[in-house]
């Protein structure tokens, strides 16, 4: 990766950190952990492997994340707070600034909270001291179980180091965790224990066996869910499918779809494979080319073309920054191609074929053609790359596929063409057969929605139809050839083969050797770009007849003889009516919100989307479907329990006095405020200030002593005091707004000051609990629906 000197940064934000060369950071004030969020830190991994066809980085940032960065760089949130409130900063262990680097592998930012814990209410007051103490809980509780994924972390581990007044915290952060598939998930057997022997909760319907299918369906199992996963193919996996080839006593295990791991830091599927016992191998980075003759390319040559082609991405990066908007309409095929033009006559043929290698390589990486790629927004997800090596799972990924699935009751042979949804709930119809179901979860991928083989009833939204047809969808396809032997050697996984025709730069561009993984000596060429397309019509004879005459013109000329294979396969994942395709890409006109509107559910809470689509973070990659069938069970789960409580709510409009007061006083066990003699517990999203809260004021008896607050005499207090001696407690309650709460706490000068601050300047009425109404009553059960939601998940837990 390139290397450019950062703008000048920022003024400092109230969070500062030290120098720690090993991240980077980019300013915002939006709370979203994206590139351009405040301090999201983006772990500065090695250049991706020259020759796998991983994305390339230009040395400029895309539009989405153009702002400076800061050189000051601890992710550590407990060093972000002033020496005044340094005290009440909690110390777990010595190790925040390693546990943060673990939170970060897993997505999370280094002194924020994500989008998802904000809207979870994780913590009552977003950006103060609760929040760095919330995310060093956090951070400790990922850590730990990630020092062991095949245990299950229980809470009560950390009670003992958290403090009393932090518990709140512990269990926001721990049945967060849970609930979201940070912590607890997988098919160790201490996880799968825990998978209730009967379901307690509504019924979901899942279509679609991949991996965000199976995700979702074995982790609201865990939940308590009913769950039906309607598959249409034979098998599960969807496009990770690992096939078994034979012949003559030769076997291997050959990845037809997805292959490569494509990062270790943080990639839940290696912590699937951790859990299994399975080793990965590395995918090493010696990576020879051979010219179309089969001779070996200069290496002097190649650095020099690299180096060149690095050079017009970084250009291209440039022009999309200096254009903004309009870059959006613009190719990153047609950048390239201007820029490649200054060359002119200066390149020799073989130049122009190198270049046209690593052009196929890009297109490998988007699984689309670069005439098709935005220019503004082709690599949005860079910065999410998972850190690590990129890895080849020994006897392929369906041993990924196989264990997921176990125990997971799918529906083989199921075509759904219909899915209605509605307030009462779902229906999925498969030929003749109807499911139906409290919710549905659809994972078929982006090129099953574009072709319209699902029919909606009522129709998707026009956003989510718009976001559908922008959304750019791909094509890779591959011939897996197995071998007598292996000639090709053992001393590398990868190498290339140019080609002198600029529009088959693509066809059979890179092999990969599966030799040391798959059991046998297999290899596969891989077809991109515009080859991809073409090669869905080529006879499988003479496409594999084109393979061996590569092979050949490489090895033979080196006195080494290439059999004819024992066993070849040749993939059509474009005419795979399952799939129409092989992965999502950003393209012209499209940006990564069209991931985000793909993730959005409709119905009210009745229909789900997952899959590699749906993340503008990991598009494209075997970790980020698996991330949102997990994103997804966690959504469903909060919709489920959000309807209980409300069906609650319906049978029983208007709470007894009896009912409300036993509610209150459990709500208020745990208040997400507390200050003198004043206790608040909040309703609604963090981040809305206009959100209900419910004050409860104590009169009489002892109360908290605050430090810094002075004897003041106030004649509304004294009144209300004169009623009830030292001996007693009354307490009264009214309702107000987060952002009333909150200015509340900072009044200064004790309770009476306060009380006087409530009443008189915000014009609030103090009652007792009988004096509140059925509007009360809503937001306290809306309160206790919020916080149940929160626990629902974990709820297994002891």
């Amino acid at each position: 990766m390139s290397e450019q000197t950062p703008p000048p940064p920022p003024p400092p934000p109230p969070f500062s950190f030290p120098n720690l060369p090993f991240f980077s950071f980019t300013p915002n004030s939006d709370q979203n952990p994206d590139p351009s969020s405040s301090f999201y830190v983006q772990p500065q991994f090695p250049t991706k492997r020259k020759r796998t066809g991983f994305r390339r980085k230009a040395a400029n940032p895309s539009p989405s994340s153009q702002s400076g960065e800061i050189p000051n760089n601890d992710p550590n949130p407990a060093t972000s707070v002033s020496a005044d409130l340094a005290d009440e900063i909690i110390v777990i262990n010595k190790e925040a600034t390693a546990e943060a680097v673990t939170a970060l592998s897993a997505g999370f930012p280094a002194d924020s909270l994500t989008e998802e814990e904000i809207e979870a209410n994780v913590v009552s007051d977003v950006g103060g001291i609760e929040q760095v103490n919330y995310i060093l809980i956090r951070n400790h509780i990922l850590s730990r179980w990630r020092e062991n994924v095949t245990s299950w972390v229980q809470k009560e581990t950390f009670k003992p180091l958290i403090p009393p007044h932090c518990e709140p915290l512990l269990n926001s952060a721990y049945n967060y965790l849970v609930s979201h598939g940070y912590v607890n998930f997988g098919v160790a057997p201490a996880i799968k224990e825990k998978i209730p022997a009967e379901p307690t909760k509504a019924n979901v319907i899942i279509v679609g066996a991949g991996l965000a299918g199976l995700a979702a369906a074995r982790q609201l199992m865990a939940f308590g869910f009913k769950v039906t996963v309607l598959e249409g193919r034979k098998r599960c996996g969807g496009r990770v499918y690992t096939k078994r080839m034979e012949g003559s006593l030769k076997y291997a295990s050959t990845d037809l779809g997805g292959s490569v791991l494509t990062g270790t830091h943080g990639n839940p599927l290696c912590i699937i494979a951790k859990q299994l016992g399975l080793s990965l191998h590395k995918i090493r980075d010696k990576c020879p080319l051979y010219r179309p003759d089969g001779q070996p390319v200069d290496p002097d040559l190649d650095r020099k073309v690299e180096g060149a082609f690095n050079k017009l991405l970084d250009k291209a990066s440039v022009l999309r920054k200096n254009m903004g908007e309009v870059a959006m309409d613009v190719s990153l095929g047609a950048a390239l191609e201007t820029f490649r033009q200054e060359y002119g006559d200066a390149v020799t043929d073989e130049e122009i074929n190198l270049f046209n290698w690593h052009l196929a390589n890009l297109e490998y990486a988007n699984a689309g053609l670069l005439s098709k790629l935005s220019l503004a927004y082709w690599d949005q997800d860079d910065p999410y790359d998972m850190g690590g090596d990129h890895c080849f799972l020994p006897g392929g990924n369906g041993r990924l596929v196989q264990a997921l699935a176990e125990n997971v009751p799918i529906v083989y042979d199921k075509t759904v063409h219909t899915i209605r949804y509605g307030v009462d709930g779902v229906q999925v119809i498969a030929g003749s057969q109807v499911y139906e179901g409290d919710a549905a979860l659809c994972t078929v991928p982006l090129g099953v929605l574009k072709n319209g083989s699902i029919k909606f009833v009522p129709e998707l939204p026009q956003r989510k139809l718009d976001g559908i047809k922008r959304l750019g969808f791909g094509l890779l396809n591959k011939v897996a050839m197995l071998f007598p032997y292996v000639f090709w050697g053992n001393d590398l996984d990868t190498f290339g083969h140019l080609s002198a025709d600029q529009s088959r730069r693509g066809e059979f561009f890179l092999f990969y050797s599966y030799a040391t993984v798959a059991g046998g000596p297999l290899l596969i060429a891989l077809v991109a770009g515009e080859a991809a397309h073409n090669f869905e019509s080529m006879p499988p004879t003479d496409a594999v007849a084109l393979v061996l005459q590569i092979l050949r013109g490489i090895y033979e000329p080196q006195g080494i003889e290439v059999p004819d294979p024992l066993q070849s396969v040749c993939t059509r994942w474009g005419t795979d009516s399952f799939s129409l395709g092989s992965y999502s890409h950003v393209a012209v006109g499209a940006s990564g919100d069209d991931y985000d509107i793909l993730a959005e559910s409709v119905g009210d809470g009745r229909l789900f989307f997952a899959g590699e689509a749906t993340t503008r973070r990991y598009p494209a990659t075997m970790h980020g479907a698996f991330i949102t069938g997990l994103r997804e069970a966690a959504n469903i789960a909060s919709h489920a329990t959000s309807r209980a409580m409300q069906s609650k709510i319906d049978r029983n409009p208007s709470m007894s006095t009896e009912s409300c007061a036993a509610l209150l006083a459990d709500l208020f066990r745990e208040p997400d405020l507390e200050f003198g003699g004043f206790s608040v517990i909040f309703g609604g999203k963090a981040s809305d200030p206009k959100s209900p809260a419910v004050l409860k004021v104590l009169l009489g008896g002892a109360r908290k002593k605050v430090i810094g607050e002075g004897e003041h005499s106030n004649k509304l207090f004294q009144e209300l005091q004169s009623h009830y001696n030292q001996q007693q407690q009354l307490h009264v309650y009214t309702l107000l707004t987060r952002q009333q709460a909150m200015e509340l706490r900072e009044v200064r000068g004790g309770d009476e000051v306060r009380l006087n601050y409530l009443c008189n300047k915000l014009g609030v009425k103090l009652i007792g609990r009988k004096g509140l109404g059925p509007s009360a009553d809503s937001v306290i059960a809306s309160i206790k629906a919020e916080r149940s939601n929160q626990r629902s998940n974990s709820s297994m837990l002891s």
